[in-house]
């Protein structure tokens, strides 16, 4: 089945262009909620991260220190040798400012690209 000029939908007259019309308002739309998420979050984030980062830099160490001790070399101890999860806590593998100032430059982004659409209209 094919269209043409005379098919209905062709011929009605163009409606009001609404804001909601535009992907840009959605990308703005989502990326600001992606911005209050993280603020909302990024308490138990902090938290979160540091349990997830203990466990793994304690693995890392462990890791190591098996593989010293099948070269042959001295154990070392561990529990002596470990860092308090505290200190290590500004020093974050994955910190959540990455995911923030993501979110905040496609709202900027996206906005630009709104406003610039609606410019032209």
């Amino acid at each position: 089945m094919t269209s043409g000029p005379n098919d209905p939908i062709h011929s009605l007259p163009p409606g009001p262009l609404r804001l909601t019309d535009s992907p840009w308002f959605w990308a703005v739309a989502f990326s600001l909620v992606s911005l209050v998420g993280i603020g909302l979050i990024a308490s138990k984030f902090d938290a979160r991260q540091r349990q997830i980062e203990g466990r793994f830099l304690g693995r890392e160490h462990a890791a190591r220190e098996r593989a010293r001790r099948a070269a042959g070399l001295p154990p070392i101890d561990l529990a002596a040798a470990a860092e308090d999860r505290e200190a290590v806590a500004p020093r974050r593998i994955v910190p959540l400012w990455t995911l923030a100032a993501a979110a905040g430059l496609a709202t900027l982004g996206s906005g630009a690209m709104l406003a610039r659409e609606w410019r032209k209209r």
